[in-house]
């Protein structure tokens, strides 16, 4: 069983107050959380690296978790997306590790969440950014929550560690006007309408 300890968690909570054009009635929030975490496939070739995602689910659960509670709630929340940044000592499917315990928690927490949750991942050094994409919880067509958010520490992640990423939103874009399915007409019965 691999160890993926944990040097560092990062909270970021953004509300956007004004995008140009009139201020909005509410607010837009987006938020973020990030864990920095140590890699125990660094620097060499595991074959069978689908059982290490088991490992990762409590990690996914608090992340999930703490970052529903930063934004207010899971009511509010109806925007999500996640990515991962693995140091040079690792590989791309060290940072796809993520998809399921990162994505499948927030969808059970959300617990109303039918379509498949954006991801983006990289490899990179010390201060790596990452954009996060954010997608409608319900329905992948909604055009108003295409957006993202930028993450990354300014420490990590180092050679032999991985930052896990999980973002959500409240709301679309501020004076999103580019048509298409909008949130009233969410079905939510495929994901993608």
């Amino acid at each position: 069983m691999p160890e993926f300890i944990i040097r560092k968690i990062q909270l970021i909570i953004e509300e956007v107050q004004h995008d140009g054009g009139p201020a909005p009635e509410t607010p837009r929030t987006l938020g973020a959380i990030l864990a920095c975490v140590s890699n125990p496939f660094a620097g060499r070739f595991e074959v069978d690296l689908q059982p290490a995602m088991e490992d990762l689910k409590p990690l996914g659960a608090e992340m999930s978790a703490k970052l529903i509670a930063a934004l207010g709630g899971k009511d509010r929340i109806d925007g999500y997306g996640k990515g991962a940044i693995v140091g040079e000592s690792g590989e791309l499917e060290h940072a796809a590790l993520w998809h399921v315990p990162g994505g499948y928690a927030m969808r059970e927490l959300l617990g109303r969440s039918n379509a498949i949750v954006p991801s983006c991942m990289k490899r990179g050094g010390i201060g790596s950014r990452l954009d996060v994409p954010l997608g409608h919880i319900n329905a992948a067509y909604v055009r108003s929550h295409f957006d993202g958010i930028e993450v990354g520490l300014p420490d990590g992640p180092r050679s032999e560690e991985i930052v896990f990423a999980l973002a959500m939103s409240c709301g679309g874009r501020v004076h999103s006007r580019m048509g298409g399915l909008e949130t009233w007409d969410v079905q939510g019965n495929d994901g993608l309408r």
